[in-house]
């Protein structure tokens, strides 16, 4: 298969233990259960990426709907010329410093983290709207070296179309990690941080919850704790959030980077 050269090809590079994946045996991928675990709050489409010749597999068919396509692009650069000019620096920065995270944490727990940020894309009719990507990784060699990601991109201009710039590493099945990163140090804050303060262990569990619009019920259910203390965890992520409503609060939480 040929081999699709693009834009984060070098930026991939300068981690070998996490990119240079041997060949390895891909398991059967249930994409929608992926899915459910993670934050989807608009209309968003998903795709594989197989690093061992990273090429682009398994496309949602509303990709083209979306940004107006003859026909799913079987190559990353072709998802990438979609990206506003002004924020392609962003991206490769992101991708890098999330990654540089992911090494430091430990490559042999990348099939439990997760990395998102936003940026702008070109969507049908020509405009650029604010999306929110997140990648997960789904296969890995024997030396836990990535062969396949499912990445998700939602189109988000309905909540917010203010980008912070920031990107995140965050814990899934069972991780609680969290680190909110900005990949430009050197004119703002320290590049990683480990968010402390603003929202408990227990609130940071329910906030991608609320944010998939479940009921204080289904979350109480979910994380085996009752509805009374799910509404309580509510009013006070609305409070710290400085959150109007639900809308708002989704809105806020993608701005500063915890969903």
């Amino acid at each position: 298969m040929k081999d699709h050269k693009h834009l984060l090809t070098p930026v991939w590079g300068k981690f070998p233990e996490l990119f240079l994946p041997a060949e390895g045996p891909l398991s059967p991928v249930d994409i929608q259960r992926l899915i459910s675990e993670l934050f989807v709050f608009g209309d968003y489409y998903h795709f594989l990426i197989d690093f061992r010749d990273h090429s682009v597999t398994h496309h949602n068919h509303k990709i083209c709907h979306m940004h107006g396509l003859k026909y799913p692009p079987e190559s990353l650069q072709q998802i990438i010329d979609l990206t506003h000019p002004d924020d392609i620096e962003f991206v490769a920065r992101a991708e890098e410093h999330c990654y540089a995270k992911v090494a430091e944490i430990g490559t042999q727990h990348i099939k439990d983290l997760k990395s998102s940020y936003c940026f702008r894309m070109r969507v049908s009719n020509g405009a650029y709207r604010l999306f929110h990507h997140q990648a997960i990784v789904i296969d890995v060699d024997p030396d836990y070296r990535i062969l396949r990601s499912l990445n998700i991109h939602t189109d988000i201009q309905h909540l917010t179309a203010e980008n912070t710039y920031k990107a995140a590493i965050m814990g899934i099945n069972g991780r609680n990690d969290f680190y909110s990163i900005d990949p430009f140090p050197a004119t703002k804050k320290p590049t990683s941080e480990k968010t402390k303060g603003l929202l408990s262990k227990r609130e940071m569990e329910i906030l991608p919850l609320v944010g998939k619009g479940l009921s204080s019920k289904a979350i109480a259910s979910q994380l085996a704790i009752s509805p009374l203390t799910v509404r309580v965890h509510r009013k006070n992520i609305l409070r710290k959030m400085k959150a109007r409503n639900s809308h708002d609060l989704v809105a806020k939480g993608i701005q500063k980077g915890l969903l």
